[in-house]
């Protein structure tokens, strides 16, 4: 981006904010975003020799350079995420303050695309709960892609307001809202976010937030963290909310951080918060600060119904999905209104049933697939879950055929091939594929077909 259209307001606030660091800023917000990516822990398979890794982040990583992520197939299958450096700060964050030893209940109250979700994902012990929300209804599909492509089936889809979450006052351990905001610290690399900022949407902004804060602040446990996070610098989207939760019955949690890291302290009496800026960072403008409740949490009340409108599997379709899983004494299997079969894990079924009830626009369990008479078609999903069984029939992909497997073409085998096979790139799942012979037809959603030319990249 050209700094010389940075608006005139938010020059003078920057300017007040940094003082003699200003100019380095807006050099900074003249030169080209670096570029990370975050690894999926139970995917390894990208080569990571000679990269330099993200200070905050173990799984974080700088390129040298943006490839076209959409024509690889590790990206496509889930072996990472393309997440600026800065916001996987959280990762810190978490290891700091959260107790990251026993099963717990987190909430991403604002999810989309799903960058920070996966994040935690990777975090958590299995046998915790992670819902992800996204107000926004045409934000969800992308949510849901994300996710099923980081494979972790402990992971809740969700679509509701905040306030829509209070019958699970008390539920969650830890509560991330990265709040939807001005948008500050990505003027670099969002030319609209710069032309659609004002003094008047920063209030906006704060406003906004300060409703999300009220109603998540209930639904956290006695004792639960609460994670606020924002890509902006002013101080009514930052330091005065940190003073709105102090105000509420919330206590700051300090975060130790190296010196040579440069994130920056923000402070407002005892309280701090801690600022991300490019001019200091290999990364965007990010600003996070952690919280614990200190009120009275009340009990919710244990909910033994099973899922409403779904029955259990059949001893019959339970010993066919069963072959399909690593580990699949780890779950209960279930039949969905529209046929699909699903595993939810048995760790969090009780937990589940109360996310069940409380909540009405919501997606939740492994996606196993569908039963045609006799016949089992595995989901998408399945193909890529960390759940699925090891060992399953399968065909090593090149990556030509790899990418023309994500252009939905069908494939010609050197030998004669029958059944369900699974599409392999460098060992990792892509998704299914259906043996005809010396053909085999082609099982990727089409929604997740590539549209892009290939032969323009090589």
């Amino acid at each position: 981006m050209n700094p010389t259209q940075l608006p005139a307001p938010f020059r003078a606030q920057m300017q007040q904010q940094l003082a003699d660091e200003f100019p380095a800023f807006e050099a900074a917000l003249g030169q080209e975003p670096p570029v990370s990516i975050r690894l999926n822990p139970s995917k390894p398979a990208l080569d990571t020799t000679g990269l330099e890794r993200v200070p905050w982040c173990s799984e974080g990583f700088y390129l040298p350079e943006r490839p076209v992520f959409t024509l690889d197939p590790l990206f496509q299958a889930g072996a990472y995420y393309v997440q600026e450096a800065s916001s996987m700060l959280l990762a810190e964050a978490m290891r700091q303050t959260a107790n990251l030893t026993r099963p717990l209940r987190v909430l991403d109250l604002c999810a989309a695309p799903g960058g920070k979700t996966t994040l935690l994902a990777s975090l958590l012990l299995p046998d915790s709960m992670l819902v992800c929300n996204e107000v926004i209804r045409t934000r969800v599909p992308i949510l849901r892609e994300n996710v099923e492509k980081w494979g972790y089936p402990n992971v809740v889809i969700t679509n509701h307001d905040p306030e829509d979450f209070d019958k699970l006052a008390g539920f969650f351990d830890v509560i991330l809202v990265d709040a939807p905001c001005s948008g500050e610290g990505l003027f670099r690399k969002d030319a609209d976010a710069m032309q659609e900022w004002s003094e008047e949407n920063v209030q906006t902004c704060s406003a906004r937030q300060k409703r999300i804060l009220s109603a998540a602040a209930p639904l956290l446990d006695e004792k639960g963290l609460l994670i606020y996070s924002t890509c902006t610098y002013n101080d009514p989207e930052n330091v005065d909310n940190m003073q709105f939760l102090v105000d509420n019955g919330f206590k700051n949690r300090l975060l130790n951080l190296p010196a040579e890291w440069n994130v920056v302290a923000k402070e407002i009496g005892t309280t701090v918060g801690y600022q991300c800026y490019p001019h200091r960072v290999r990364g965007e403008g990010f600003f996070i600060s952690v919280f614990q409740k200190t009120g009275f949490a009340p009990a919710l009340k244990t909910n033994s119904r099973p899922f409403r409108d779904w029955r259990p599997l059949r001893p019959r379709e339970t010993a066919e999905v069963r072959g399909w899983l690593a580990n699949p004494d780890q779950f209960s299997y279930w039949t969905k209104p529209n046929q699909e079969v699903v595993a939810v894990p048995v760790a969090l079924e009780k937990a589940l049933y109360l996310v069940n009830d409380a909540l009405r626009n919501k997606g939740f369990g492994l996606d196993l697939g569908t039963f045609k008479g006799t016949d089992f078609i595995p989901a998408h999903a399945l193909a890529l879950s960390t759940a699925l069984a090891p060992g399953l029939p399968g065909v090593e992909l090149s990556r030509e055929d790899a990418l023309r497997y994500f252009k939905k073409e069908n494939l010609v085998m050197d030998a004669s091939v029958r059944g369900w096979l699974l599409a392999r790139y460098q060992g990792i799942p892509l998704g299914w594929m259906k043996g005809v012979g010396n053909r085999v037809n082609n099982y990727l959603p089409k929604d997740w077909r590539i549209r892009m030319e290939i032969k323009e990249y090589h």
